[in-house]
């Protein structure tokens, strides 16, 4: 049952809750810097030389990311907080080595322009999820059965190589990340309120939360370039 959050809202509390929100977004902000960062200092080194000779290794980083975000959602709770926080910033290095591919496909200005507006409809979208009175529990459901879809979709398409299919996927991708980073931002504020007793509990969700906003902006980001990215 979703919690009556109002009845929280004293002073104390809610500076408690400012402070909670602003170390998940820094976390969140630093994995994307060291992503961004590993990205670039990757495509213009022989790292990336090496990555194009051997497509092997990119499978190899992507079971070790996929490892990583099963590990740190399933064990957040057990781990020490400096831990947990080692294992989210060794991830987005690890996407960024990936992420170096985007380089060689878009241009550096279609790039720039996608994440500025990628920021932007982050930024709304999770100031709504932040605000809003409306339960938004119902749109987890709905949200992850279209994820899945666009998962089965991708994997299909890898055999057909539809350009229409690719374009609807990148589309409907748009909107289920749009959705769950109101949703997730939402989920993240009333989690708050149930760990708040509990301040080492409470540190280390926020790294496991600024985990799941990152996803959400790097999925955003990726599916925007795809629709509107100007290719090399």
């Amino acid at each position: 049952m979703k919690r009556n959050i109002a009845s929280f809202e004293n002073p104390s509390v809610a500076l408690a809750l400012q402070d909670y929100i602003r170390k998940t977004y820094l976390w969140m902000f630093a994995g994307l810097v060291v992503s961004g960062l590993t990205a670039w200092f990757t495509f213009t080194s022989s790292i990336f030389m090496a990555f194009v000779a051997n497509p092997a290794s990119l499978f190899i980083l992507f079971l070790a990311e996929l490892g990583l975000v099963w590990y740190l959602s399933a064990r957040v709770m057990r781990l020490q907080a400096s831990t947990a926080a080692f294992l989210f910033l060794l991830y987005s290095f690890l996407n960024g080595l990936t992420l170096s591919l985007i380089f060689a496909v878009f241009a550096s200005a279609t790039i720039q322009n996608v994440f500025f507006t990628t920021a932007a409809l982050f930024a709304a979208m999770s100031f709504f999820g932040y605000t809003t009175k409306r339960d938004l529990t119902s749109w987890g459901s709905f949200l992850f059965m279209g994820l899945i879809g666009i998962i089965i979709a991708t994997l299909i398409n890898i055999f057909i190589a539809s350009s229409a299919l690719d374009f609807a996927i990148s589309l409907i991708g748009v909107f289920i990340f749009v959705g769950l980073t109101a949703y997730d931002t939402q989920k993240i504020k009333e989690m708050f309120y149930e760990l708040s007793d509990d301040s080492s509990a409470l540190g280390k969700y926020s790294i496991l939360a600024a985990l799941t906003l990152y996803l959400d902006f790097i999925n955003l980001f990726l599916f925007l370039l795809r629709l509107f990215g100007r290719r090399e």
